[in-house]
């Protein structure tokens, strides 16, 4: 089983780069330092994902990054990215790794402990959990889930845990602190001045 090499997980949503190109946005966070990005625009068609993923692809190989499909398997194989992120509403975890073989990264969002704990069960690679504390853009998962749960994760799965949801640079020592395997986010470097200083900083804490 594959195994993530990566401790600042980079999502995607163009809606929140503040207008600048999504794809210059995400060449500053690669020059910052990060080493995987999900490309997650939900709302965009086969085609222009397919795309918008070819060229992203590009781009993180060049900077020696992993790109990770979300939810979407056909984009994931088509582009040959490192692997997808599935959620909810995705294929079940068998399933995609059936169709993308045994060396492909498979992450699973979740949002309680046995969402994780079945994640695991099912040969998910890693976990995402949250939302940690309060964000926007997972406001339609319910309220902050706490350090507590996350703990409680952490605790109780031996997958790698990656933490979601209000991630930024004030509160990534207190998130580290848990033992998580890393934190995954998006408007602390998309929304930021400086996306490429934003990720360095970020890159710096998770590093010690």
């Amino acid at each position: 089983m594959p195994t993530p090499d990566f401790d600042l997980y980079l999502v995607s949503d163009r809606s929140q780069t503040r207008g600048r190109d999504l794809l210059s946005v995400l060449e500053q966070a690669l020059e910052g330092g990060v080493k995987a990005i999900q490309l997650r625009e939900k709302d965009l068609s086969g085609k222009n994902l397919y795309n918008l993923a070819e060229k992203t692809c590009r781009l993180c190989e060049r900077y020696e990054a992993l790109l990770l499909i979300n939810d979407r398997v056909d984009v994931a194989l088509a582009v040959d990215a490192a692997g997808v992120q599935l959620g909810k509403t995705s294929l079940p975890i068998g399933a995609a790794r059936a169709l993308l073989g045994p060396q492909k990264l498979i992450g699973v969002s979740t949002h309680s402990l046995e969402e994780a704990q079945h994640a695991e069960r099912n040969g998910a690679d890693f976990v995402l959990f949250g939302p940690v504390y309060f964000t926007p853009s997972k406001a339609s998962f319910g309220t902050p889930q706490g350090l507590d749960a996350l703990k409680k994760i952490v605790e109780n799965i031996a997958a790698p845990v990656y933490a979601i949801g209000g991630i930024k640079s004030a509160n990534t020592v207190a998130v580290c602190r848990l033992g998580v395997r890393g934190v995954a986010l998006i408007s602390a470097i998309l929304s930021a001045d400086q996306p490429k200083l934003a990720a360095a900083t970020m890159v710096r804490q998770l590093r010690g």
